[in-house]
């Protein structure tokens, strides 16, 4: 399976992770979906503020104003944004450890050691079971939450979820 391997990221003397960047890109229909969440974001209060500044003539500047304050923003945002986090997000998972990289401006890489895995999950929301994507939620036991793997392709994710439950269970730890 792509993105997997046996010894990647992990000094295979001592059985240490260590802290390095994953390997692997989400699938590319990522950024249509990314893109789609920002138009479903600010989309609809701009549709809102033109059409009452259509209808409302005395408010007309009032409303449309904002709707362009709003729209301008967010259009450069639904455009540009999603590349830019394609070209930055990775993900990988090894025998030892999952690896995700994430963050736009404060960058962040989690690693969970496969012996504090406690659960691993796939979910596909409505725009993503349109783009046949689905997210691998791998929760553990830290403070700091799951990792989440998102934008894999539906049956990549489902493939990984099951090497996950296997790997897991045959390491040994008690996940907490």
């Amino acid at each position: 399976m792509a993105g997997t391997g046996t010894t990647a990221g992990a000094d295979a003397d001592a059985g240490t992770v260590r802290l390095r960047p994953p390997r692997n890109r989400f699938d590319r229909r990522v950024v249509p979906w990314w893109r789609a969440q920002w138009f479903a974001l600010f989309l609809p209060p701009v549709l809102v503020l033109v059409l009452l500044g259509v209808l409302i003539e005395p408010a007309r500047f009032w409303l449309l104003l904002p709707a362009a304050l709003i729209g301008v923003p967010g259009l450069a945002a639904a455009l540009f944004l999603p590349v830019w986090w394609y070209r930055v997000h990775r993900w990988e998972v090894t025998d030892s450890a999952v690896y995700i990289h994430t963050g736009y401006f404060w960058r962040e890489w989690r690693i969970a050691p496969m012996s504090r895995i406690q659960t691993v999950d796939t979910v596909r929301g409505p725009l993503q079971q349109y783009f046949g994507l689905a997210t691998v939620v791998v929760t553990t036991a830290s403070a700091k939450g799951a990792v989440k793997i998102e934008g894999l392709d539906h049956e990549l994710a489902a493939e990984l979820a099951e090497q996950l439950t296997e790997i897991t269970g045959a390491t040994p730890g008690d996940a907490t």
